[in-house]
């Protein structure tokens, strides 16, 4: 599964398969059009971009959003019809994909509160449960998720920093990590290198930030 996974900016990241799951397409340089599903996890421009997800989709695309998004999405000319709106532990299926969405929130910052309902997602592709974060801290919800593979961001303000997300991914214990959300925004692109030492040795860290 792991060669499948690709990140660009921020929390953008595609992972290929029968069916191209995308989340949070940003900066996106060219139009493949592929997109079996786009997930969003919250309404900021670094995450919800007309301009980008537009490159991905096409018509038989599907939609994840938090529910508070529906009325972004509807803006951008998206039929409800091809969206699935979910609240904090949710469940359910896209394109016969099993989604559990996961509250992704600040703990004392406030950018991205728990009220907002915005999410984090897992999904399972090929028995691979794969957990996308969203921009959150180190959450009791997050460190209970049972996962494979988890992308995590590490760039600090307005995410975990780099030692605190290192602390989660300990915790949680996935068989491999990627660290996300640094490199351009927010964060160095050294910060990966530091959050692989800072890595228990049994998880395996992939940086898929080139």
């Amino acid at each position: 599964m792991i060669e499948n996974i690709t990140v660009n900016d921020q929390s953008s990241i595609r992972i290929g398969g029968e069916q191209v799951l995308y989340f949070d397409p940003f900066n996106i340089k060219t139009q493949p059009h592929d997109a079996g599903v786009v997930f969003f996890t919250h309404s900021h421009y670094d995450h919800f971009s007309p301009d980008d997800f537009k490159k991905v989709a096409n018509e038989n695309t599907i939609y994840v959003t938090p529910a508070d998004m529906e009325k972004d999405l509807r803006k951008a000319g998206i039929d409800t019809q091809n969206m699935i709106t979910m609240k904090p532990g949710e469940k359910g299926q896209a394109l016969n994909i099993e989604v559990e969405a996961v509250p992704s929130y600040n703990l004392m910052k406030p950018f991205h509160l728990k009220k907002n309902g915005w999410l984090g997602y897992v999904v399972t592709v090929n028995d691979t449960r794969i957990y996308v974060c969203g921009d959150m801290d180190a959450t009791s919800e997050g460190k209970a998720v049972n996962c494979d593979i988890a992308l995590v961001p590490i760039g600090g303000k307005f995410t975990m920093n780099v030692k605190e997300a290192a602390a989660f991914v300990n915790e949680m214990k996935p068989k491999i990590a990627i660290p996300t959300h640094y490199g351009s925004i927010v964060g160095k692109k050294e910060d990966g290198q530091e959050f692989a030492r800072l890595v228990d040795s049994n998880i395996q860290v992939v940086i898929k930030l080139s």
